[in-house]
């Protein structure tokens, strides 16, 4: 394992922002850390950079300690910040090439430049860049000392779609050499489409972990789309589970789908004179997941 993290406590003040949470990123793997807007990742992630202090834990990055290693582990880490960190004024091929310089692994910077799609922008300062172009110069930042792994705070936040297939391919073959990806994300879309392992975070804490394979192979939903004016609690007791609106229609049951409970929900929408515009009964999405493990909270 490239990262454990064993009882880690991040607080502020009074505020427990991380609670006792443990997992463990697999070597070579992309393991995304996910969850809602406050829900502890980010302070998660600047602890095993060894930015931020924690209140307790143990804390292992390729077999360092990033608090008291963290001179030995700057040479075999990349790191992406969601704030970019760059001087306005400078230009983008400027601070590729002294990045790469600084690191001293010969990386190529062109190679590296064109990796992330900014070739075309070489000559531009960071202020004129639009928000994804910021993206992709940080990500290239992170990648410029040839790290074993990298850590990514949100890396297509922000980025157009063609920006986002870029930052998808790197990461994927980052992984393809055996680099470590962890990125921290609330895309859960974005993250099953870049990670093959998930840390699943909740008001500061873990409640799940694995591969997106395990956690998300449990069971095949049942979802169906009508009006959206349904009782839930009706239809619950029609189905005899917990129901609930995803939103524009969309209901989902929350058991295993079977022939017998698509015949007690259709039986019920058609006494009640309610349309069936369409059903799916495929396998549960890493969201589908989350919100099965959370009640529907997110």
């Amino acid at each position: 394992m490239s990262v454990v993290v064993e009882n880690l406590t991040v607080r502020y003040g009074s505020l427990t922002a991380v609670d006792n949470v443990s997992f463990e990123a697999p070597t070579g793997a992309v393991t995304v850390v996910l969850g809602p807007n406050g829900a502890g990742k980010t302070s998660t992630i600047e602890v095993c950079e060894g930015f931020r202090e924690p209140a307790q834990g143990t804390i292992q990055v390729l077999g360092l300690d990033p608090r008291t290693q963290h001179a030995q582990l700057t040479h075999l880490m990349g790191v992406m910040l969601q704030g970019g960190g760059v001087y306005p004024s400078a230009r983008v091929g400027d601070v590729i090439r002294h990045f790469c310089a600084l690191y001293g692994k010969k990386v190529d910077a062109a190679a590296l430049i064109e990796q992330v799609g900014l070739t075309s922008r070489v000559k531009s300062t960071w202020r004129r860049l639009s928000g994804g172009e910021q993206q992709r110069v940080s990500l290239a930042l992170a990648l410029a000392g040839d790290p074993k792994v990298v850590f990514l705070d949100e890396p297509t936040s922000g980025v157009d779609i063609d920006g986002r297939d870029t930052i998808r391919d790197i990461i994927a073959a980052l992984s393809q050499r055996g680099t470590t990806v962890v990125l921290a994300s609330h895309d859960m879309a974005e993250a099953e489409r870049v990670a093959s392992h998930a840390v699943l975070f909740q008001e500061g804490r873990v409640i799940a972990q694995g591969a997106i394979a395990d956690l998300t192979g449990v069971r095949k939903r049942f979802r169906f789309t009508s009006v959206a004016t349904i009782d839930t609690t009706e239809l619950a007791g029609a189905a005899g589970s917990p129901a609930h609106h995803m939103g524009d229609g969309v209901y989902e049951i929350a058991a295993e789908s079977s022939p017998r409970l698509v015949g007690r929900v259709t039986q019920w929408l058609a006494e009640q004179g309610l349309p069936l515009l369409s059903v799916d009964m495929g396998q549960e999405s890493l969201e589908d997941a989350y919100r099965r493990m959370t009640g529907g909270r997110r």
